[in-house]
């Protein structure tokens, strides 16, 4: 499977449906209510994740089981520190030919505003290839208000490089951001809302679009499909052609009650066609 396309497939597969891409910021997602996972309702935000682990397999053309992609959230062992782990990797087939590619995202969290949302200190990124390894990491420094990532070369080389951190602006990486969503950070739910989500603007200002159906467009889903259990939120996402490398650059899918994706599809994947992902386990300790 294409590198870029199963990576940010994974992304958004593994919670990321309206947070697609890092660093990002939401900067409006106005819908009113109650989230399903509201802090309202919940212990810390930390205390509620701990111990949660979903794992998900990927399909393409007649293949069901091409990949795996597994996400776990855990407690480190400094007080108030957090790791989350994703990690893809090829199978059968196919990853021979990819030559079992492995890609590996680690995020340490913080709590902040009295456990109300996570905050990143640390965003690792690790791409394996056979026995080539390149991984880039990101450094977030509040106090004093610096961004630092470093990129490590596959031939061990590294190039480090600083920014400032705008005022009152937090750099959430894409799996502490699927988890301040799931819980009610950016604000409710709504059916039959659009939202726009920012990311940070590399060669300028960028945004991707979400729309969450209408409870209309829900139903007439769930008529049409075989498996209807876990199915709570259906939800397209709209992202450059580019990044998906796809016709139009759409990924739909459901999400349950907790917000977390169940199964999601990016339509129209060039030679691949439909590329499927579904929860096959989770484990909440």
């Amino acid at each position: 499977m294409n590198s870029l396309t199963r990576r940010y497939f994974l992304r958004w597969l593994l919670g990321f449906s309206l947070l697609p891409t890092f660093p990002l910021n939401v900067y409006k997602a106005e819908a009113q209510g109650v989230s399903p996972a509201s802090p309202e309702r919940r212990r810390s935000i930390a205390e509620f994740f701990k111990g949660e682990e979903l794992e998900y397999e990927v399909g393409a053309w007649i293949f069901k089981r091409v990949a795996l992609g597994k996400l776990s959230f855990k407690e480190m062992g400094e007080k108030g520190r957090y790791i989350s782990t994703l990690q893809g990797e090829t199978l059968g087939l196919l990853g021979w030919v990819a030559r079992y590619r492995v890609d590996t995202y680690r995020s340490i969290m913080e709590e902040i505003e009295g456990g109300r949302r996570l905050r990143s200190i640390s965003f690792e990124e690790d791409v394996k290839v056979g026995n080539k390894l390149r991984r880039r990491t990101h450094f977030f420094d509040y106090q004093k208000r610096k961004w630092i990532h470093v990129r490590q070369r596959r031939d061990g080389t590294k190039v480090r490089k600083e920014e400032e951190i705008p005022p009152e602006m937090v750099y959430d990486d894409f799996l502490t951001a699927s988890y301040n969503f799931r819980y009610g950070v950016y604000g409710g739910i709504e059916r039959g809302r659009k939202y726009t989500v920012a990311t940070f603007p590399k060669k300028g200002p960028s945004s991707y679009e979400v729309s969450v159906a209408s409870k209309e467009e829900e139903e007439k889903r769930k008529k049409s499909e075989k498996f209807k259990d876990g199915k709570e939120y259906f939800v397209k996402l709209f992202l450059d052609p580019e990044v998906t490398h796809s016709k139009e650059g759409l990924i739909e899918g459901w999400l349950s009650k907790e917000l977390y994706p169940t199964e999601g599809t990016i339509k129209d994947v060039f030679f691949y066609g439909d590329v499927k992902g579904m929860l096959i386990k989770k484990v909440r300790s």
